[in-house]
């Protein structure tokens, strides 16, 4: 795969825009979890990087070949500074990465545990959260034929990506903010969660990543996807449900699988990529990543 792609032309609309959050990583691997009263040392010094589920996904969608636009916020302080550059570097398009005067950035704390497990504190600061008058005026200038949003995002800013997106795929990601609850579902093509995300729209947690796959889609969207970890990613779409094996390998760090698996997932669908065999390169992908990632 080619982790580093020409720059775009911008001549050219996205194939993708992602509408959702940026954020700075600052990653550490631990021997194990602190306990109360006592000190955890790192493993190794603490990594800085670009992060935010939708800075990943739209990073991961260009690595996998597909013109990607980023509709999101930061603060104009160092930290939104590198992330602007990092997204240049990339060669993701940043005419709708804002950068917001007088606010930080947001900031993710992410442990890493021996076995690629990640424990993640974000401080998030409101004043970075979109808008509907950006992301209207965002959407309006990127005809971009597939849209990717966080659901959690505030509900003024997920009805204007709601409203506007009347043709091509609308994917939703994460669990609905709790205004919207599971309405938001039904204007989707594509809803894509982890299992724990999905426990938590369904009000239980399904052994069979398959089952809880074709409950989220009995909720409304046209075809839904469960991330399942080691064990691969589940969907269920009108023509079939079936569970995606992932190869077994031993995972360093588990952060960003996700984002990976769904901007790859977006990649392949705007080139025109049935549904179950862009899950599969997804998911060979992602699995990828964990097993080389020191950190993203």
């Amino acid at each position: 795969m080619n982790h580093h792609p020409p720059p775009p032309d911008h001549a050219d609309p996205p194939d993708v825009a992602v509408v959702g959050r940026a954020n700075i990583d600052i990653t550490v691997r631990i021997p194990q979890r602190p306990v109360p009263g006592r000190t955890t040392f790192a493993s190794s010094p603490a990594t800085t990087t670009p992060g935010g589920k939708s800075l990943n996904q739209a990073m991961a969608a260009r690595r996998a070949g597909a013109r990607t636009s980023l509709i999101s916020t930061a603060g104009d302080d160092q930290w939104g500074t590198f992330l602007h550059q990092a997204l240049i570097d990339a060669a993701v398009d940043v005419s709708h990465f804002h950068l917001l005067p007088s606010t930080p950035t947001g900031i993710a704390i992410i442990e890493v545990t021996p076995d690629g497990e990640n424990y993640i504190v974000l401080a998030r600061p409101p004043a970075t959260e979109l808008t509907a008058e950006h992301v209207r005026t965002a959407l309006q200038q990127l005809p971009a034929p597939i849209v990717i949003t966080q659901l959690d995002l505030q509900p003024d800013a997920v009805h204007a990506v709601l409203d506007h997106h009347r043709a091509g795929t609308l994917i939703g990601n994460l669990v609905p903010h709790p205004t919207l609850g599971t309405t938001a579902l039904g204007a989707l093509d594509l809803f894509v969660s982890n299992e724990t995300e999905a426990a938590t729209i369904l009000g239980r947690h399904h052994t069979d990543p398959s089952v809880a796959a074709q409950e989220l889609r009995k909720l409304g969207p046209r075809a839904a996807v469960v991330t399942a970890g080691a064990r691969g990613a589940a969907y269920s779409s009108p023509d079939h449900t079936s569970l995606v094996p992932a190869p077994h390998i031993d995972a360093i760090n588990t952060t960003g699988a996700g984002d990976t698996f769904l901007g790859t997932l977006t990649a392949e669908l705007a080139r025109g990529i049935p549904l179950p065999h862009a899950i599969a390169e997804s998911v060979a992908t992602a699995t990828t990543h964990v097993s080389t990632t020191e950190g993203q």
